[in-house]
């Protein structure tokens, strides 16, 4: 009603506009933004790499331009209502200038820059008081020897800049190892720490808007192998609550004090008797792998969090829709054929939820994931047979005991 008590007239239809959301990135977290996009009533427009990477085919609009090159990035951030993105590999300073043109940029380039290096988020996690592994920049042999002196060898150098999944690291056992790694030294300090011994990897997975409205999600456990994320149990299992509450509030605190937009996941080394229970490993700031039981575990997943987040709006409930979920990747294998894979698994394991990233095969490549919830905690055995029971038939196109193409031919 008007002030005069006269109903507001309209011209119908009358045009409804939602923000439109630019991606840095056509990768699967791009893809994966996608349908919570869709559902939301935003459009989504992607900055890909390449034609045939995996986001372009889930949306409407993917404009194929290199993220390095400065006008090729603002001529793509020019119509869009906020700017995210699906890696943390812009370079800064192309930020800071679209944020000088008036670029609605989240996360801004100072918070990302904790996820871009290494080093600036080890300074800042002491800064702030947070449980950390003891660390150096080192830029020469004889300043990892001294390192792995104090520390107790063996130790683990990183590339501050550039590395995932395993690369850009590389374990010194000793003196020897140090100067082995003399190839690493390129005049750029690199990371050194000490090798924890923990007794396995959690992720504490927050959410945070520009307005500074945050909500956090159950820790969980990660599982890698080979460098790469494989498995993760949400929540944790057997948690001291004293830990996952100190873990929780540490990842909200980094958020708060970085200024971190979107979502965050804060990797962490469990180590009882030491500290609160945990060292911080490392910060990613966008969806991440840690988080992909959300999409079918949570009441808000991940990436429906991010894009509510990013437009500073409301953030959903996170709470869990069964006592646990178990997230599988899958890499690829001998399948070539994922489609039957996937139909094989659909019928094998009905309660299983596969997420396919549109990505061709190659041997090693994440390419999927799978999620299985369970009712109660006891049920965590049976959830992750299934998971791995329908992650492993979609990746080898048939059942484990099972000859090799029995179902493909």
């Amino acid at each position: 009603m008007t002030q005069s008590g006269k109903s507001r007239r309209f011209r119908y239809p009358v045009e409804v506009r939602f923000p439109i959301i630019g991606v840095v990135g056509g990768g699967q977290l791009a893809r994966m933004m996608a349908p919570a996009a869709t559902q939301l009533g935003f459009e989504l427009r992607v900055l890909a790499e390449g034609p045939d990477v995996s986001a372009v085919a889930a949306v409407s609009n993917a404009v194929v331009g290199d993220y390095t090159d400065y006008q090729t990035l603002l001529a793509f951030a020019r119509d869009v209502d906020v700017l995210t993105f699906d890696h943390e590999h812009v370079p800064a300073d192309h930020l800071r200038a679209l944020l000088a043109e008036g670029i609605n940029v989240q996360p801004g380039p100072d918070a990302l820059l904790h996820a871009q290096d290494k080093l600036v988020m080890r300074a800042a996690v002491d800064r702030l008081g947070l449980p950390n592994p003891r660390w150096a920049a080192v830029s020469t042999v004889a300043d990892l020897v001294d390192f792995g002196k104090a520390a107790g060898w063996p130790v683990v150098l990183k590339t501050p800049r550039g590395g995932y999944d395993g690369k850009g690291v590389r374990i010194i056992e000793d003196a020897a190892g140090a100067a082995e790694a003399a190839d690493w030294f390129t005049g750029s300090p690199l990371l050194a720490e000490e090798k924890v011994p923990f007794t396995r990897e959690l992720s504490a997975l927050i959410a945070r808007t520009p307005g500074g409205e945050s909500v956090a999600w159950p820790v969980v456990h990660s599982i890698q192998v080979n460098g790469v994320c494989d498995e993760v149990i949400a929540p944790a299992q057997d948690l001291d609550p004293a830990t996952a509450a100190a873990a929780s509030a540490a990842a909200l605190r980094l958020a708060d004090e970085l200024n971190v937009t979107g979502v965050m996941a804060a990797e962490l080394f469990e180590t009882p008797g030491r500290g609160p229970g945990f060292l911080v490993n490392e910060l990613a700031m966008r969806p991440h792998n840690s988080g992909h039981w959300t999409m079918d575990g949570s009441v808000t997943g991940q990436f429906e969090q991010h894009l509510r987040a990013v437009l500073d709006l409301p953030l959903g409930a996170a709470g869990l829709l069964g006592s646990v979920t178990v997230m599988k990747n899958f890499l690829g294998g001998d399948n070539p054929d994922l489609f039957t894979g996937t139909r094989l698994a659909m019928a094998a394991v009905p309660e299983a939820k596969v997420h396919n990233y549109g990505k061709s095969v190659r041997p090693g490549r994440k390419i999927g994931h799978v999620n299985v919830v369970g009712a109660a905690a006891a049920d965590l055995p049976a959830v992750r047979r299934s998971a791995e029971r329908a992650a492993g038939i979609i990746r080898d196109g048939r059942e484990a005991n099972q000859e090799p193409n029995e179902e493909l031919s």
